[in-house]
């Protein structure tokens, strides 16, 4: 689209014997209105009103410790990492009230481990997308989050945590990012993903000068 101690957003639950699926790096480019259908389960519903953008809310993080405390409750062992990620894990950044989490499994296409278990506990699929790492997108009971559902293994894994962990520190980055989102936010779409899509740049951008930070520190310890 955007592991830890299991409520507090940030360690790893360590699962070396679990089979780990293989994956290539897959561009995640703009989609069109029939691609968002497709991928979409149940009614694709156009926004009804503008995207909404608030100042940071320090509730988000114990917000996401409920909800990380559920998903860790119904599928135990299963949970090889739950991180909260997207902008509400970012201190003083502002966003959009809805908590994003990322759940990695062993086999995010093998449903049957682990969707069945969620949605008994009333969470829904709402996304499916196997062209892009096989990710599935379930929306949550009382707190509204998006819980993403990767494949251990996955780049996206990295990427949305570096991303992440790069705006915790980099000022300027972060200011540029909640600028983005403002400007977006106050223009008319259709979908939300249409938002989301909107991003790609100032995010490719951002995760750049991430990830040449992260090669120059790995360089000077190496």
């Amino acid at each position: 689209m955007l592991g830890m101690d299991t409520t507090s957003g940030d360690t790893s639950n360590d699962q070396s014997d679990t089979p780990i699926v293989q994956v290539q790096t897959i561009p995640h480019v703009p989609m069109t209105e029939e691609q968002i259908q497709a991928v979409h389960i149940g009614v694709l519903t156009p926004l009804l009103q503008p995207i909404s953008i608030a100042e940071y809310d320090p509730e988000w993080p114990r917000l996401f410790e409920r909800a990380a405390a559920r998903v860790q409750g119904i599928l135990a062992d299963r949970v090889l990492l739950l991180e909260h990620v997207g902008s509400t894990a970012v201190p003083e950044l502002a966003a959009k009230p809805k908590i994003d989490m990322l759940l990695v499994v062993a086999n995010s296409a093998d449903e049957p481990a682990y969707a069945p278990d969620l949605q008994a506990a009333g969470y829904l699929l709402q996304i499916r997308e196997p062209d892009w790492y096989e990710h599935r997108m379930f929306k949550g009971r009382d707190i509204d989050i998006n819980l993403h559902v990767f494949s251990a293994g996955c780049p996206e894994i990295d990427r949305m945590l570096l991303f992440r962990n790069w705006l915790r520190s980099n000022a300027a980055d972060r200011q540029r990012y909640a600028q983005t989102k403002r400007e977006l936010a106050r223009q008319e779409w259709k979908y939300m993903q249409n938002y989301a899509d909107a991003k790609t740049a100032v995010v490719r951008m951002i995760l750049a000068r991430a990830e040449q930070a992260r090669r120059n520190e790995q360089h000077e310890d190496g």
